[in-house]
């Protein structure tokens, strides 16, 4: 008996899938807000490539000033602008000014969620590499 439940708990954490960071852009400032967009962050294409996000990607933003918290998806900015555009009604939640973390998860196998590394990148004051 105790041979078959070590099996099936080899089995479940072979199964299992879990979430974990995949990306973020670590305290970069709102440079505008668009309420009359249909939703999303407009993000840097730069800012984006460095972080490892792509277009429609789901993300996280936490707003450090507010303690805000919001779930959306990446439109690409222009690249080499700096731009973090928040749009539709997270632009009344975030505003123009206001220092944020953008952040993407994962889900995977959870042995290789262990080695898995995130990519991490710190932007400087006006949201450049």
């Amino acid at each position: 008996m105790l041979w078959l439940k070590n099996q099936l708990i080899t089995y479940l954490c072979a199964a299992m899938h879990i979430e974990i960071l995949k990306s973020k852009i670590h305290r970069v400032k709102i440079t505008e807000a668009n309420l009359n967009y249909i939703g999303s962050i407009t993000i840097d294409e730069d800012l984006m490539d460095a972080a490892n996000l792509i277009e429609n990607e789901k993300v996280q933003v936490l707003d450090l000033d507010n303690g805000e918290r919001l779930e959306t998806y990446v439109i690409r900015g222009t690249r080499g602008s700096g731009m973090i555009c928040m749009n539709g009604p997270a632009a009344r939640r975030i505003s123009p000014g206001d220092t944020v973390i953008i952040i993407s998860y994962a889900s995977m196998e959870f042995e290789a969620a262990k080695k898995y590394k995130p990519t991490i990148i710190f932007p400087t004051e006006d949201n450049k590499l």
